[in-house]
């Protein structure tokens, strides 16, 4: 009952229906061997990172983390894109070699994840030799096919999107100037009408398998399925791919013809395979995957890069979980506007985890999310100071346990009055990690918290409607269940810690260590919870606790003025862009 060695199973996702295009390609069906792989957009290099990207990060991390605890084999893979146009401008604007802009920015990122222990395997950046063999392979792949031609492009491109748009999807603008411009109806940036002579994509003739692998339901949340749909209501126009090299040199060479440049869309979201090692022969090129990625940059990844992969003969993506953005006291974040919410000053005021548990724990993929101090204050204070730290300071304090072990649980000990809450509580734990399990792998990882925080707060109403501090001070019987009840509250903190390594890794640690549970049992897949409730050995009765680990969780100052925005100058501060 308590075992979770059957959690592995709930993980599978829904086979796409488009493997032929994988074995079409000579790799035969090899999805099943290798490890799945989760990946955070790569993100670019025209600004320092923030809070968005760090949520993103975040989530695939609980992820790949929670697979670890469930004993599947995964890969966790991010980066920085810094191919393009824009790296180009800003590299000539502050006078330095695009390498070096890019080795700057790139490092960090690198630097951010790591202080927000992210746990990448792979970090991948689009300048790297690797990544270069990977899409010139990519490329020839898809001229094999028949998918690449020359053409003459004529339309609307946005510079600061690195996207070309159609009449639909802009509209005029008065500038702050008076001028008449036309702008991008998705992100507000201004466009300009192009026309060149370059390579392009046949887009339009992928709708109907695009609409195809739409139906294996691989956009979550569902709002965001819609959008997808409705976009491949209308036909799709071909897209072009490269860009004169005179104009953007800034990129990787198509390889039959040196004078044009790949498209950085097209180059970047070649990423995934190289993090995969393609195209590597004694590798199998492309495994299940799930792609974590922000609103703004849905229709990349659900309509060119699942045509790409099915252009090249590889199967699309299996899941794509998008989430929305974040606001700072209802306003959208804007350097501008001087509100953009620095993670590094973050850190520093609440912890590495006390800004992972907040933005899992806040964050909604359906909705916009707002950070201000008082709500992060209010939260952490709330559930991880009070809550949880609570009551691992109330079940381990000398007062209380002076023998600093876990007691014995005795079967016969429970009150007749307290049979009930016992039988209530346990039946509760009992369904807890199905729930985490679920909501984790439907990417609810805020109702998972939710969830595990709600059985903190019974276990804490438990612990105190039976006093175990008066009832050990009692006769026989008192002490005796007195002790089953510290058993029941430490087993529950087990529990809850274990759940909660992937959005918390340190703080778990902490209260694990605190408890003594050694590495081996700090795992779901075949760990056993609660087995002296009923009658059956438990390794930890009478085992010594960990060491004093003080207060888990200091309290935050709620009223207290705190500057969460960065007032940093970077080397972007001049950037025209």
């Amino acid at each position: 009952m308590w075992c979770f060695s059957k959690l592995q199973t709930v993980h599978g996702l829904r086979r796409c229906s488009l493997l032929p295009f994988m074995s079409r390609a000579g790799y035969g069906d090899v999805r099943s061997t290798r490890p799945h792989l989760f990946t955070t957009p790569i993100f670019y290099v025209n600004a320092p990172p923030h809070l968005g990207h760090v949520y993103s990060a975040l989530l695939a991390d609980v992820q790949h983390r929670y697979s670890g605890l469930c004993e599947r084999d995964t890969l966790l893979s991010t980066g920085t894109d810094e191919h393009g146009i824009k790296v180009q401008q800003a590299a000539v604007a502050l006078g330095l070699d695009p390498s070096k802009l890019c080795t700057q920015v790139s490092q960090q990122f690198r630097t951010m994840f790591d202080e927000m222990a992210i746990s990448y395997t792979d970090f991948v950046r689009t300048t790297e030799s690797r990544h270069a063999q990977a899409v010139c392979h990519f490329w020839k792949m898809l001229e094999k096919q028949g998918y690449i031609y020359k053409g003459t492009y004529q339309g609307w491109y946005c510079t600061s999107d690195e996207a070309f748009l159609s009449e639909e999807q802009t509209r005029e603008r008065i500038d702050p100037e008076g001028n008449k411009i036309r702008v991008s109806l998705e992100s507000g940036h201004e466009v300009q009408w192009m026309s060149e002579e370059n390579y392009m994509f046949r887009l339009s003739s992928l709708r109907p398998k695009l609409l195809c692998w739409l139906q294996t339901d691989p956009i979550q949340p569902a709002p965001f399925l819609r959008i997808v749909q409705h976009w491949l209501e209308e036909e799709l126009p071909d897209l072009s791919v490269s860009r004169q090299r005179n104009r953007v040199s800034w990129g990787i060479p198509v390889p039959s013809d040196p004078s044009h440049t790949i498209y950085v869309w097209l180059d970047a979201l070649i990423n995934y395979l190289t993090a995969a090692g393609y195209p590597d022969p004694n590798l199998s090129p492309w495994g299940p995957s799930t792609h974590f990625l922000g609103k703004d940059i849905l229709r990349f990844h659900a309509i060119y890069w699942p045509a790409f992969l099915i252009a090249a003969g590889l199967p699309p993506p299996s899941k794509l979980f998008v989430h929305s953005h974040w606001t700072c006291e209802g306003v959208k974040m804007s350097k501008s506007l001087k509100n953009v919410v620095d993670p590094s000053e973050c850190i520093i005021q609440y912890t590495r985890d006390g800004l992972r548990y907040f933005l899992l724990r806040h964050g909604s993929p359906e909705r916009d999310c707002d950070f201000t101090h008082n709500t992060v204050c209010k939260l952490l204070n709330s559930e991880l100071a009070d809550a949880l730290g609570g009551l691992l300071n109330r079940c381990t304090a000398n007062t209380i346990n002076p023998e600093q072990c876990w007691p014995h649980y005795q079967c016969m000990s429970v009150p007749l009055l307290a049979h009930d809450k016992l039988q209530k509580m346990l039946g509760a734990l009992q369904e807890l990690p199905g729930q985490v399990d679920q909501f984790v792998n439907r990417f609810h990882v805020h109702k998972a918290l939710e969830a595990i925080d709600g059985s903190v707060r019974c276990s804490n109403a438990f612990f105190q409607s039976q006093a175990p501090w008066k009832l050990l001070k009692g006769g026989e019987e008192e002490k005796t269940w007195g002790y089953s009840v510290l058993y029941l509250t430490l087993e529950a903190l087990r529990l809850y810690a274990t759940l909660l390594q992937p959005a918390v890794p340190g703080l778990a640690t902490a209260i694990l260590d605190r408890l003594g549970v050694a590495t081996i049992y700090r795992k779901l897949k075949g760990n056993h919870f609660f087995t002296a409730t009923r009658g059956e050995e438990c390794c930890f009765q009478g085992q010594a606790l960990g060491p004093d680990c003080g207060l888990l969780y200091p309290r935050l100052e709620v009223d207290q003025e705190k500057p969460i925005v960065t007032n940093k100058k970077t080397e972007f501060e001049n950037n025209p862009l």
